[in-house]
């Protein structure tokens, strides 16, 4: 029998409910039963193998869509804010049931932290995107760079001298507010739009938690953590990347999606056609193109991508999809144009499968957190096309920090052209040195689940008790 519950509440989003399951079986591993709330409009993506272990339960609560962090908190979300006051009280009425230990909240529901104080219930604050999009946005906001011109920078005292906050860091596309993603820079919200540079939003969010987790890893962004524990005060624990399992047991050979991920998703391409595809290609000579299932690029960028692509003489694979919210685009008539040279997949694709592949060389990315920790895990370089929030600073750790990608693009506040792209594809499948250093990371991972992360957690389990006897 467990000796404690853990609850783990969850924001909307692929790149939230994924890491908080992973963290959740996890926490199962060192026995403890684990309680994932979950919005309610989430429930159904929750596989069957997730909510059947013995140790692991769900309790839904009534999220209206929207904005995911409305200044107005549990006022906005009543019905949510009595659906887990309601679990809570049951919890903790029930003898039967092991004591809570504590609430890992996801930022986005971090209105959800007074709930749980109510019944002495102490909070971590958990952040499903790196650590050093967090802290970028701390330090750029701490800085005052918000007023950075041209060809000017910012040094964050604190953070290595390469991530000084840069004009072209700041200048971005305006965007609607995200769905699902990490950091919130641009957003639109209530209270007015958040500048680049300006407070970041889950600041408010991270106020009375005993400590913060976050989905990475020492071997990635330990001065991003010491940052974070430094200027919030509190310990910042790196738990992850809280990718499935399989991913940990097969740095030498092939992903397969299909055994890792349920997904009931349309796709014109099989897991098995697509591995014959990359089989009849060199090594490392493919690049593999895909936005995630959230952003993509601006309507009048996709005709570039498309020039671009036909006009390159790289093999590649390009991982279409609908985004919620934006126009359908399929480029008709490409894989006829490019013939074997070119995979076009029209829907679902297997990207850990892709990604495994010994011919994939490259991997033109918007640079969602989870997308970029797969890719750099897997030894594959990154053309960095961030579209909003915390991809920015994602690509920055990328391109600058770990140095295993190039910026398709400096000036991201314009439309990307077809010569931005080629360029990016030319420098990143040339570039030896990034191939190296990209090698030597995935060889970090060798040993599967990181080292650090499995202290980390030890870690945070010895602190939440010494703080509950305290």
């Amino acid at each position: 029998m467990p000796s404690s519950v853990v609850f783990v509440v969850t924001g909307s989003g692929q790149g939230h409910v994924h890491p908080c399951m992973e963290l959740c079986r996890h926490l199962g591993s060192r026995d403890y039963h684990t309680t994932l709330v979950v919005p309610s409009s989430l429930s159904s993506a929750i596989p069957s193998s997730f909510s059947s272990h013995p140790f692991v339960s769900i309790a839904q609560i009534t999220v209206p869509p929207g904005p995911p962090m409305p200044p107005s908190g549990p006022v906005a979300h009543q019905q949510a804010h009595q659906d887990l006051l309601a679990h809570l009280s049951a919890h903790s009425c029930d003898p039967s049931l092991p004591p809570a230990l504590c609430a890992i909240v996801d930022f986005q529901l971090g209105w959800t932290k007074e709930c749980f104080r109510k019944f002495q219930i102490p909070v971590i604050s958990f952040f499903t995107f790196g650590a050093c999009a967090a802290a970028m946005e701390l330090g750029a906001w701490r800085a005052q760079a918000s007023d950075l011109g041209p060809g000017e920078s910012r040094p964050i005292v604190g953070l290595p001298e390469e991530m000084a906050v840069t004009y072209w860091d700041l200048k971005r596309k305006p965007m609607g507010p995200p769905r699902g993603s990490g950091a919130v820079s641009g957003g639109k919200h209530p209270g007015g739009p958040p500048r680049p540079g300006d407070m970041p939003p889950w600041v408010p969010q991270v106020e009375g938690p005993v400590g913060m987790m976050f989905n990475t890893c020492d071997d990635l962004e330990r001065p991003f953590l010491e940052y974070m524990e430094a200027q919030m005060g509190m310990p910042a624990w790196g738990v992850g990347p809280l990718l499935p399992e399989p991913y940990w047991r097969s740095s030498d050979s092939l992903v397969r999606d299909g055994a890792v991920r349920q997904h009931t998703r349309h796709s014109n391409y099989s897991e098995e056609e697509v591995i014959q595809w990359l089989d009849r290609k060199p090594q490392r000579s493919v690049l593999y193109v895909a936005f995630g299932s959230e952003v993509g690029p601006a309507v009048e960028e996709y005709p570039e991508l498309v020039a671009a692509l036909e006009e390159s003489s790289h093999p590649f694979i390009w991982a279409v999809q609908s985004k919620p919210g934006q126009p359908r685009y399929f480029p008709e008539g490409l894989d006829a144009r490019v013939g074997d040279r070119g995979l076009v997949i029209d829907g679902w694709a297997p990207q850990l499968l892709i990604l495994s592949h010994p011919s994939t060389g490259g991997f033109l990315s918007h640079c969602g957190w989870n997308s970029t920790a797969e890719a750099v895990g897997l030894g594959v370089p990154l053309l960095a096309w961030p579209i909003r929030g915390d991809q920015h600073y994602n690509a920055k750790l990328v391109v600058s920090h770990l140095r295993v990608g190039h910026r398709v693009a400096d000036d991201l506040s314009e439309n990307v052209k077809k010569g931005d792209i080629l360029r990016g594809i030319e420098k990143l499948m040339g570039d030896e040195e990034a191939h190296e250093r990209a090698a030597r990371l995935k060889a970090r991972f060798a040993g599967g689940f990181p080292a650090s992360s499995a202290a980390a957690l030890d870690a945070f389990q010895g602190y939440v008790i010494s703080q509950k006897k305290g």
